[in-house]
């Protein structure tokens, strides 16, 4: 009873740091990220905007750090209505979808610009409307999570340093492509256990953003940070189905504003973030290591259009092609 209790003080505390409790109906953003992440704060942020647009109507209500569950279980939350909107990686929306999976796939993109015109792309938009006919589910916008780097207690310089790595990946199957390319053995944990996980050696290394690094900790317990930029990664923004048909269409639209300008909001600071991590991790006694990419790009382009692929060669094409 007194975990359930604590329970559900803590939730009731997420809730609260969502600010607006007088709209008519609290809408419930669920992510797995941290409450001190530009992911959150931004979200935070984005209630009194929507109250501003809806005179009222509408208010978000933000349950960070798996409060509301695992990845997975907030997106299956999306059409169940229990929850009512939710940043996931693409990855995970290609469970359901497997071409929208294509934005998180290992060295999909050359860098950050081509990232950027794949999400204003008409290729993108084609992608997420797919998505929503498989669904139900409404994608309204993509954030940048940032470059993707593998961490360790030893160098990773080539791929042959990866060989029986036992690392973490989320638990989509894709994230799996890179260790698999690399000789690594991918272990799919759940985001809120990976900490332990490491601490305790259950896996020998994880890859994530920096700022998700440092936000984590995962620097704690892992003396390496090798800059392997495998994925440039990024968030969907989705409202659930249920949630989307009972908006009018002007509520709607006041929604997508809001939750675009939430996008932009962390997008703008991860950016930051990537660009002065490194000298804080390297301050607080960390090894950054500089990869030569080539060599990991070689091996994982090999995989973009086999077993694993989960689009066809014409979408991968049209990706490749944008300028």
């Amino acid at each position: 009873m007194m975990i359930r209790t604590i329970l559900a003080a803590s939730v009731a505390t997420f809730a609260l740091s969502s600010g607006a409790a007088s709209a008519q109906t609290m809408l419930k953003f669920a992510h797995v990220y941290e409450a001190s992440e530009p992911y959150h704060t931004c979200a935070v942020a984005a209630s009194d905007k929507l109250l501003a647009a809806t005179d009222n109507r509408y208010g978000i209500e933000v349950f960070p750090a798996s409060s509301l569950g695992k990845e997975v279980d907030i997106n299956e939350g999306l059409g169940l209505g229990t929850v009512d909107i939710i940043y996931t990686g693409q990855l995970f929306a290609g469970r359901a979808y497997g071409p929208i999976a294509i934005g998180g796939s290992p060295f999909m993109f050359r860098d950050y610009e081509h990232w950027d015109a794949y999400r204003n792309s008409d290729l993108f938009k084609e992608l997420a409307q797919g998505y929503s006919d498989a669904t139900g589910n409404h994608i309204v916008s993509l954030t940048y999570y940032g470059a993707r780097h593998v961490t360790s207690n030893k160098p990773i310089l080539v791929p042959a340093d990866m060989e029986g790595l036992k690392i973490r990946v989320p638990n989509a199957p894709l994230y799996m492509m890179f260790p698999r390319a690399t000789g690594a053995n991918p272990t799919p944990i759940a985001f809120a256990e990976v900490y332990l996980a490491l601490q305790q050696g259950t896996v020998d290394a994880q890859e994530n953003p920096l700022p998700t690094i440092q936000a984590k900790k995962f620097y704690e317990v892992q003396k390496d940070i090798n800059l392997t930029a495998h994925i440039t990664d990024a968030l969907l923004t989705i409202v659930g189905g249920p949630t989307w048909n009972q908006l009018s269409e002007e509520d709607q639209e006041a929604l997508t504003t809001v939750l675009k300008e939430t996008s932009d909001c962390a997008t703008e600071q991860i950016i930051q973030a990537e660009a002065d991590l490194v000298e804080w991790f390297k301050n607080e006694g960390v090894t950054v290591n500089e990869v030569d990419r080539g060599p990991f790009i070689e091996a994982t382009k090999k995989m973009h259009n086999g077993d694993m692929a989960t689009w066809d060669q014409a979408t991968y094409d049209r990706l490749q092609a944008i300028q």
